[in-house]
């Protein structure tokens, strides 16, 4: 394949320099606008980056033990009590008291729920307008106002508390599947089914609308052999819906994922009609890999929720979260932490319930068995500096001290059993104060993606509602081609961004000089036009396979002659085969599996061709960009780690299309995160030795670089040491 694409290089050379690191408009500001609020805008002026972590009290540890506890954490670098766990003789409000004494902020948001730094505020304080933010935030009539607004709350809080006996309403927090009207897959309660007539009754209008949706004019499908004729006939008959029709179990779905969010955003108004002031979290409890549709929930719904509210947040436990990685961590935990901060564009996302220290029992029922990991400093250093690396503003880990018995007893911790200090609290802590060092640089930085990773919720459920009544694994599929493509783009340091439908209806395509689109098996027709658009206007859109085989009602996808598809992509694609089972499909001599497009060229130029002479991959030329075609499962064969031969392949393709890295080592994981006038680095060394590596910095061009965590200056043209299995954080000054 790399002699065919070289044979076109020069042909797409012009467009490739278009869109170079130092040229490219990211559209940074629109970005920023996406998820814009006062409550969003409040946390850019404070910058808040906590580093918390939950204090779990132990039996004999009263006032003295506890402040000895608060001030070790002080002392390391740790901002804050991302929560507190006490023995049933003390309440929250007693350690949250001692917490604020010795500087700590008893809640997982830290400076997040300081009052809103307003020029009245300013005025009442004395404090001078013309200084800088950083300023105004570390000068110490702020500190001692905001100081005495949390103490306010916890007696607040505890009032409250005395006085109903619940403390259910200042949990600030909702995790993402809760089964409120029904568990995982199909199942409705009674109310559940109620709400769902209900919601389809809202969302089609009429009758006719549904009937359309639901493919009741089309062969075999019509409830009970005829389409419904009014709602009250829906009402009556749709539990006997046809179940080879696939746009109402993905409704389904999608009913449990709205009224998520309706019950949601309820929580979000009780809590904030008692305090307007303090952020709420929701988004954790359900491991990012898992099939998000399958379990009734839609990540972009909630995080959109959290616009006016609050931070949009994943749980990241190890023995928890990566079983369908087969227990992967490393670039996984930027792929986790990636997907949710680009869910929640221009808002505050954080790690705020992640593991602390090593583990071995527990977790998922899932995976594989005998199930432990080592968490040591350098796996700390990788865990925490992904999360910086991926876009996160802080995050709160469990735990400062293990649990003194029953379930997870002994695991997870900062500390060890014995309460003493480890390597990898010493280690996190000083991460933690880089932190607070850099705030406002962290609040000013940006992704600079060279490629879009598309990502569309309908996708998600129509390949779930095909598993439904098929193969459980299905659903699992649209996960993998994303995991596969993400690898890739990691392991050449190549900066990637997921985006949504919703992202590019608000006009953020351009920010991306190459949208892939990933196992889109249901392609959306009302965003085709989207990205005609996006394509004539310069950008690079690439489809894979099993790419439009239907749109977003489950029917299939017009790809003939003269199609919409056709003229952007310069080809039919007639229908798809299978390689791997009954017959291999070669590429170069080889072997292929998974689908396999049937193409007939109207206008695009065959890029590759398959080994039996069929077109592979289609390129056409539409305006001043391009549509690709990739006629086989490329991004999905480069899920597993090791198959460098599908990473290569797949990453060729997008460099030949312009894709570089603006920063990049041959020996460990480069991401980079853009500033105003510092960028950030993170290094990461998956290897079990020290390494040297020489830094290749292209078409980028800085005047000095140091480690932000030591303040140790380092030559710009001299290698970079990085411990065994460790990570680095560099800041590069432009």
């Amino acid at each position: 394949m790399t002699r065919i694409f070289l044979l076109i290089a020069l042909y797409l050379s012009g467009i490739a320099c278009a869109f170079s690191q130092e040229t490219h408009d990211f559209l940074h500001e629109l970005y920023d606008q996406r998820n814009e609020s006062p409550m969003q805008q409040k946390f850019r002026e404070i910058a808040p980056v906590p580093a918390g972590v939950v204090y779990i009290q132990r039996p004999g540890e009263g006032e003295k033990e506890i402040r000895a506890h608060f001030r070790k954490m002080k002392a390391l670098g740790f901002t804050n009590l991302k929560q507190i766990m006490t023995l049933p003789d003390w309440n929250h409000e007693e350690i949250q008291l001692i917490a604020l004494e010795e500087g700590l902020i008893p809640w997982w948001y830290g400076e997040g729920g300081w009052e809103a730094i307003s020029p009245e505020l300013l005025e009442k304080l004395k404090i001078d307008k013309n200084l800088s933010l950083e300023d105004i935030r570390h000068h110490p009539e702020m500190i001692a106002h905001q100081t005495e607004v949390f103490r306010e709350r916890i007696k607040k809080y505890a009032a409250h508390y005395q006085k109903s006996g619940s403390r259910e309403a200042f949990r600030g927090s909702s995790s993402a599947y809760d089964p409120i009207v029904g568990q995982r897959g199909l199942d409705l309660s009674e109310k559940g089914k109620t709400l769902f007539v209900r919601w389809a009754r809202e969302t089609y209008q009429n009758i006719a609308e549904l009937n359309h949706a639901y493919n009741q004019h089309h062969h075999g499908l019509a409830a009970g052999g005829k389409a419904f004729d009014s709602w009250e006939d829906f009402e009556k008959r749709w539990e006997s819906y046809n179940h080879r029709e696939l746009r109402i179990i993905r409704d389904i779905f999608r009913f449990k994922a709205d009224y998520g969010v309706q019950n949601l955003s309820e929580r979000v108004r009780e809590f904030r009609s008692i305090d307007p002031n303090a952020p709420y979290r929701a988004g954790g409890e359900l491991g990012l890999f898992r099939p998000h549709a399958y379990f009734g929930v839609n990540f972009p719904g909630i995080a959109s929720e959290m616009k006016h509210s609050g931070s949009f947040y994943p749980s990241i436990h190890f023995t928890w979260h990566f079983d369908q990685v087969r227990d992967e961590l490393g670039p996984m935990v930027y792929v986790q932490a990636s997907y949710i901060n680009d869910m929640f564009k221009g808002g505050w996302s954080g790690g705020w319930e992640t593991t602390g220290g090593p583990q071995q029992f527990g977790g998922e029922k899932f995976g594989q068995n005998n199930k432990g990991f080592t968490v040591d400093a350098p796996e700390m250093e990788q865990f925490t500096l992904s999360m910086l690396a991926a876009g996160f503003k802080g995050w709160g880990l469990w735990s400062w001290s293990v649990r003194s018995a029953g379930a997870e007893v002994g695991e997870y911790a900062l500390l060890d059993h014995h309460n003493e200090i480890t390597d990898r609290a010493i280690a996190v802590g000083k991460i933690a104060r880089a932190m607070q060092k850099f705030r406002g640089e962290i609040w000013s930085l940006h992704k600079e993606p060279q490629v879009g990773i598309f990502f569309d919720w309908d996708n998600e459920a129509i390949w779930t509602a095909l598993s439904v009544k098929g193969q459980d694994s299905l659903r699992y599929r649209p996960m993998e081609a994303r995991v596969g493509l993400s690898r890739a783009l990691i392991n050449k340091d190549i900066p990637f961004e997921f985006v949504t439908p919703e992202d590019i209806r608000a006009g953020l395509a351009a920010r991306y000089p190459i949208i892939y689109m990933p196992a889109i098996l249901a392609m959306n027709r009302d965003l085709f036009p989207f990205m005609e658009k996006y394509v004539q206007e310069g950008g690079k859109l690439v489809l894979d396979m099993p790419g439009a085989w239907m749109d977003t009602y489950s029917a299939l996808f017009p790809r003939g002659t003269d199609s919409a598809f056709a003229r952007l992509f310069g080809a039919v694609l007639r229908e798809y085969q299978y390689s791997g089972i009954n017959r291999n499909w070669k590429l170069n001599g080889h072997e292929l599996t998974g689908s396999i497009a049937d193409l007939r060229v109207e206008g695009a130029a065959v890029w590759a061709a398959f080994d039996n002479g069929k077109p592979a991959v289609t390129l056409m030329q539409k305006g001043k960009g391009k549509a690709v075609i990739v006629g086989f499962e490329a991004s999905r064969a480069c899920f597993r780690r090791g198959n460098v031969q599908e990473e290569n392949r797949l990453v060729e393709l997008l460099m030949e299309l312009g894709a570089k890295s603006p920063i990049s080592s041959e020996q460990a994981i480069v991401y980079r995160l853009a500033g105003p006038k510092v960028d950030h680095c993170f290094l990461m060394n998956e290897a079990d030795r020290e390494l040297s590596l020489p830094l290749k910095i292209n078409g980028l061009h800085y005047s000095s670089m140091e480690d932000a965590v030591t303040g140790e200056v380092l030559d710009l043209n001299q290698p970079v040491s990085l411990d065994a299995n460790g990570a680095r954080w560099l800041r590069l000054i432009k």
